[in-house]
């Protein structure tokens, strides 16, 4: 899971005896989910599920309206989809969609226990709390406050909290739901993780951001092969030379500069407030993407320099089979993020030509995800997160923009549902600790971005 750009107003975070009391009854269900712990080697998603679905009966929701699923040969990897039946049968339904699987926490590691809710000068700590039980936790809430109200919204909501997010090679509940089950999980469009956005290194706020679009990911194996022999008598050929002279080419090459109508919204929009010279040269490149001055200026920012085209970096090297031997076979891994629209063989093609060595074989790496293709910036869907936004937030720049990571919402495009990442919670300058050591998230952070995310919700749905 992946964040970018957001903020709200400084304010004094929040403690415990601060919160109202329909704040108090989601902290509770917030700690249920942390503290069940679905990481792949010790957890199971699939007892959060259990646990979900027995809150949302608890708030009247009948047992036809809940599906909690799993894959027999991944039985504590499964998931839940819940229906909120609209008044308007002809409405298209809106998907909450969120995953409950988190990364690896180790408990020698972390300060504090990973799957202990702790409250300590306002944050929650915990592994998930940000990444993505806030916003799965915040999903399930607003259905239980909506079926409790009694009032049901025009559009059918359905929610669909997932496993595997987090683990390549894992079962995957997002890509299940839509290969087995789309019919559960048809929508107009869906609302997920990757919105949202961060302070400044000073605290101050940077602005606000809804996720439109996401690159693809696609690893690749870089493999030279040598007869190998004995170290004492080296050859020209060498099948680490050759991989190594392979690797540099590619953690060099350059692919072209490409802009969608979510990168060109979000790059027209920093323009306009970021200092010279780099205002200046986006200008520039948003003009002409084949301007090298302005692509150097502007690619000095590594974010800004993902945000414009496919890369590719090498992540994993392994070679030889003996200290006193040549080596046999070298090979590594080349994870790519493409633009959204890339066909994975073309960037193959791209990779073999930079590298320009027969004796190095390119081949794909399975899973071959679905291909990213961007979702349109529908007025509909971002006008009332705008204008909500200048409600909770007022003064805060909002603006598209497209992860250089990864969601489970790359699984939705191949089925029609258009997927947005829904701004709502804040991020600190130093990543909350989001896959690394004590995790955590700020409590007004999480309040306000509930506040948001719940009205959001209501006036999408009518």
């Amino acid at each position: 899971m992946k964040f970018l750009l957001a903020a709200a107003l400084i304010a004094a975070p929040a403690a415990a005896a601060d919160l109202r009391p329909d704040q108090v009854a989601f902290r509770e269900l917030f700690k249920e989910m942390v503290e069940t712990n679905t990481s792949l080697s010790t957890g199971s998603c699939t007892l959060a599920a259990e646990k979900i679905g027995a809150r949302l009966k608890a708030a009247g929701f009948a047992a036809s309206d809940i599906t909690l699923f799993a894959d027999p040969s991944a039985p504590k990897e499964g998931g839940i989809v819940a229906i909120l039946n609209g008044k308007d049968p002809k409405a298209k339904p809106i998907l909450l969609l969120g995953h409950l699987d988190v990364v690896e926490a180790k408990r020698e590691d972390w300060t504090r226990d990973p799957f202990v809710m702790v409250e300590e000068n306002g944050y929650y700590y915990g592994r998930g709390t940000f990444d993505d039980k806030a916003q799965a936790a915040i999903w399930v809430d607003t259905l239980i406050r909506y079926k409790q109200s009694g009032k049901a919204p025009k559009r059918t909501l359905k929610l669909a909290l997932t496993c595997g997010e987090e683990t390549t090679f894992a079962f995957n509940g997002a890509d299940w739901l839509a290969k087995n089950r789309p019919e559960l999980i048809a929508a107009e469009y869906a609302l997920n993780e990757g919105g949202g956005g961060r302070y400044g290194a000073d605290g101050k706020p940077q602005g606000l951001a809804v996720q439109v679009g996401e690159k693809t990911v696609q690893n690749y194996k870089l493999e030279a092969t040598n007869p190998g022999g004995h170290s004492s008598v080296p050859r020209p050929d060498n099948a680490i030379t050759e991989l190594a002279r392979a690797l540099v080419k590619v953690n060099t090459y350059e692919f072209p500069v490409q802009f969608n109508d979510t990168t060109r919204a979000f790059f027209a929009s920093i323009a306009k407030a970021a200092p010279a010279p780099v205002g200046a040269a986006i200008t520039s490149l948003l003009a002409n993407p084949a301007d090298a001055a302005a692509n150097a200026v502007v690619s000095r920012d590594p974010t800004f320099h993902s945000m414009l085209r496919t890369t590719c970096v090498s992540t994993l090297v392994n070679a030889g089979h003996a200290n006193n031997a040549l080596a046999q076979r070298a090979n590594a891994n080349v994870n790519c993020r493409m633009f959204p629209g890339s066909d994975p063989e073309v960037v193959r093609q791209a990779l073999v030509a930079a590298i320009g060595d027969a004796r190095v074989a390119v081949t794909l790496v399975p899973p071959i995800r679905p291909v990213a293709s961007a979702p349109p910036l529908d007025p509909a869907v971002i006008g009332p997160m705008i204008a909500l936004a200048k409600k909770h937030f007022p003064g805060v720049p909002f603006s598209p923009t497209m992860s250089t990571g990864a969601t489970d919402g790359i699984f939705l495009s191949p089925i029609g549902i258009p997927t947005y990442g829904a701004p709502g919670t804040f991020i600190d300058a130093d990543g909350n600790g989001i896959h690394g050591l004590n995790e955590r998230i700020g409590i007004q952070s999480l309040m306000q971005g509930r506040d948001y995310l719940d009205e959001l919700v209501h006036t999408l749905a009518g």
